[in-house]
Formats: structure tokens, C-alpha cells, sequence
């Protein structure tokens, strides 16, 4: 009860003064884009603003295979989707400029939205049908176009209940149709810190591994499935035993 009662407290306090910091952050970042657009400056940014967003939830972050990632490389990152942590999570896992498709109902935050349009986001409108194809295509290419990888979660949305959910194909899709390799990511422990749904945040530990790269080139989408089955695999692999070790 204590345990709850703590972390009820510390939630109503600290996630308002982030949501500030965050839209201040925003209009940082708009000035430093307009300036010179992908300058390695807003990356670091980024990078401070999901440091912060995981000491905000008292989060103890483990990274395992970055070493797998070049640097100088492009990539299509594809991890499984638990909570609003996975975000800052993946900024700090990947090595390189990421990049990700982001809900349309984030960018009514003021600034925010300025600033992930100046950045290189890509806007989701899930409801705008068969148009949302084009946009999504002309925004990762755009994004490639760049220099940024991209963060996808296949599953289409956070896990209600923790639990692994089938992988769509529209990851998979993206990653062949543009030749850039995919990299499948587990993440453990972020839906106990803030399962969907749940109000109050719950300090914890979490880990990301990322597994072996999985080269595109040459491939047509006729081994669509074959990729995403792959990943799919080494990820529900990896987070069955991660969740049978957990405390």
C-alpha cells in the first residue's frame, strides 16, 4: 500500500513538471532545426529529453547488443510495444538517429507537434484510411532521405495485458521496399513501470537487447513474411524468458 501510495505521489507531481519541460524542450528544438535542420545537436537532445523521461519514472535502463549496430548504418528497428516507455527506451538503445511513426493525437501537444514536424517524425493518421499508405510512405522516405532510421512497433499498439501480440506486416513492408535492415529489439519491464491504462508510474528495472540485424538487400516482398517471422521470433523468444526471470 505504502509502495502504491509513494509512486501515486511522486506521478502527480513529476509527470505534469514533464510535461512542461517537455513542451519547453520543443521550442528549443524548433529554433535549433530552423537553424540547421539535422544538426547531430537535436539527436543528443533527444537523447536528454528520454534520459529524463526515464529518471521521471525512476527508471533503471540495461542495454544489451548495441555493438551489433554500425554507426555510419541505416536501419528499420522493430521491437515489441508495452508502454509509454518504450519511446525514450529505443532513443537510447539505437546508436544512430532514429526516427518514428507517431500517432496523430501527439501532435496536438503546442510545440510539440512544430517540433516533430521540423525533426523529421512521421505523422499516423490511423482513421484516414488508404491515404495513410502514401503518407506513411512519402514520410519514410523523407526520413531515409535524411539519414534517420526508423522505429517501428509491428504489433500497432501497446500490450494491454504484457503479452506478446502478432506482428503485422507493415514494418516489414517498409524495411524491403526501401533496403534497409531490420533490427529486432526486446524490451522487458516498461508495462510493469507503466502498464497502458494505469495511472500511476511504478519505479523498476527494464531491458533492452537488441538482436542480430536482418539484412534486406536484395529481397522482394514476396519474402515478406519469412522477415517479419524471423524477428517475431527471437523477440517473443527473448521476452518469454526475460518475463520467467523476472523478480
Amino acid at each position: 500500500m505504502w509502495k502504491t501510495l509513494v509512486a501515486a505521489v511522486r506521478t502527480a507531481i513529476s509527470v505534469p513538471l514533464f510535461l512542461v519541460f517537455t513542451i519547453a524542450l520543443a521550442g528549443i528544438v524548433v529554433v535549433v532545426a530552423i537553424v540547421k535542420r539535422d544538426t547531430p545537436l537535436i539527436d543528443r537532445i533527444i537523447r536528454w529529453w528520454s534520459r529524463s523521461f526515464l529518471f521521471v519514472g525512476g527508471v533503471d535502463l540495461e542495454i544489451e547488443g548495441r555493438d551489433r549496430i554500425d554507426p555510419a548504418g541505416q536501419y528499420v528497428f522493430v521491437a515489441n510495444h508495452l508502454s509509454n516507455f518504450d519511446i525514450p527506451v529505443m532513443f537510447l538503445t539505437a546508436p544512430v538517429p532514429i526516427r518514428y511513426l507517431a500517432k496523430k493525437e501527439v501532435y496536438r501537444i503546442p510545440l510539440v507537434s512544430t517540433a516533430m514536424h521540423h525533426i523529421g517524425m512521421v505523422k499516423v493518421d490511423r482513421q484516414a484510411g488508404s491515404s495513410v499508405h502514401t503518407t506513411v510512405n512519402e514520410g519514410v522516405a523523407a526520413a531515409k532521405a535524411r539519414g534517420h532510421s526508423l522505429i517501428i512497433f509491428p504489433e500497432g499498439t501497446r500490450s494491454d495485458e504484457g503479452m506478446l501480440q502478432p506482428f503485422k506486416k507493415g514494418a516489414f513492408r517498409i524495411a524491403i521496399a526501401n533496403q534497409l535492415t531490420v533490427v529486432p529489439v526486446t524490451i522487458s519491464g516498461t508495462w510493469e513501470v507503466w502498464a497502458p491504462g494505469r495511472k500511476v508510474i511504478f519505479p523498476g528495472a527494464v531491458r533492452s537487447v537488441v538482436h542480430e540485424p536482418i539484412p534486406t538487400a536484395g529481397l522482394t516482398l514476396a519474402d515478406l513474411d519469412t522477415v517479419r517471422d524471423r524477428a517475431q521470433a527471437v523477440i517473443a523468444a527473448t521476452y518469454a524468458a526475460a518475463r520467467l526471470t523476472a523478480p
